[in-house]
């Protein structure tokens, strides 16, 4: 069990471990454990506090990569209906690292596209660890057309290391595929709003993230290159991530400064993975408010475009 949880995380999972074993004794027995419990429960709740009241920077990159942290799938599950997945570019083949359809916001048709990661070692390498190939950025791009011809507003979901960078991929033009990505999702006719739910490395992350509002949940991190590839670069030792992930300003407190993105969803204590029903209530509600707001706009695809040239431009 502890090697679904983080090292940091441990003296919790102790605790919760001597919660459930206190509370099945109780029911065995039948005995009433009025005292023992809630203050059990309180000190669970403290402890948590303390933890995620001060993780580092390389605490919250090991938290985007949680595990157990929601996957697009499963946000999709909680938060639409009627999810109805398509598949293929059309061209070479399927790409299973991203997944998309429409699918229904309470009773409005919308399109969803994820960057979808595995669970279990099988699922991670059918997923190839959330790693697109071309085919699956034009895959993504056939259902940004797709949201177009149909009037749909676009909503993507963001967890990738970054896009496979393979010698297959090359050949088939990886680079051409993420900047036409790019370029088809920053001059879409309908609203868009893009969330980083896990790790955004990358252009494969930015392809699904030129929308006219962006979100980073509260334990998600956003960069140019992971920081192990970061350290590799600079110092040669990928084994300095940590140090690299200090100097990169990658979680969501540090973009938000930098000006990358609209907002920050909180997560629950713990992070998203220890209540994800409540995250996708929270997604849900930041979804519906933000595509009645642009909906209303006139010009949000001019705005957008203007949004986009003045990042990293100095005041």
């Amino acid at each position: 069990m502890m090697d679904q949880y983080l090292p940091f995380e441990k003296p919790i999972v102790e605790l919760e471990t001597k919660l459930k074993e206190l509370e099945s004794l109780s029911l065995e027995n039948n005995i009433e454990l009025k005292n023992e419990v809630p203050l059990l429960q309180a000190k669970i709740t403290a402890l948590r506090e303390s933890i995620f009241g001060n993780l580092t920077t390389w605490q919250r990159v090991q938290l985007s990569r949680h595990p157990l942290r929601p996957h697009a799938s499963d946000y999709i599950e909680l938060i639409f209906k009627d999810f109805m997945e398509m598949h293929g570019d059309r061209t070479f083949r399927e790409d299973p690292a991203i997944i998309g359809g429409p699918t229904k916001l309470n009773q409005q048709t919308v399109m969803v596209i994820g960057l979808q990661k595995g669970r279990s070692t099988k699922e991670k390498v059918f997923r190839n660890f959330g790693m697109p190939h071309p085919e699956g950025y034009r895959k993504a791009i056939r259902f940004m057309d797709f949201a177009e011809r149909f009037d749909l507003p676009l909503i993507t979901f963001i967890d990738t290391p970054g896009a496979y960078p393979g010698l297959g991929a090359e050949e088939r033009g990886q680079s051409e595929a993420i900047a036409s990505c790019i370029e088809k999702m920053a001059s879409l006719n309908v609203p868009s709003i893009a969330y980083v739910i896990g790790e955004g490395g990358s252009g494969g992350a930015l392809s699904l993230g030129v929308a006219d509002r962006i979100f980073m949940l509260e334990y998600s991190i956003y960069s140019v290159i992971s920081p192990e590839g970061c350290a590799a670069i600079l110092w040669n030792d990928s084994l300095l991530a940590s140090k690299a992930a200090e100097a990169m300003k990658v979680t969501a407190d540090e973009v938000a400064k930098l000006g990358f993105i609209d907002d920050i969803l909180k997560e629950p204590l713990g992070g998203a993975h220890r209540d994800v029903k409540t995250m996708a209530h929270i997604m849900k509600e930041s979804m519906v408010k933000h595509l009645n707001e642009i909906k209303k706009l006139d010009n949000f695809k001019s705005l957008r475009i203007e949004k986009y040239k003045k990042i990293g431009v100095p005041l």
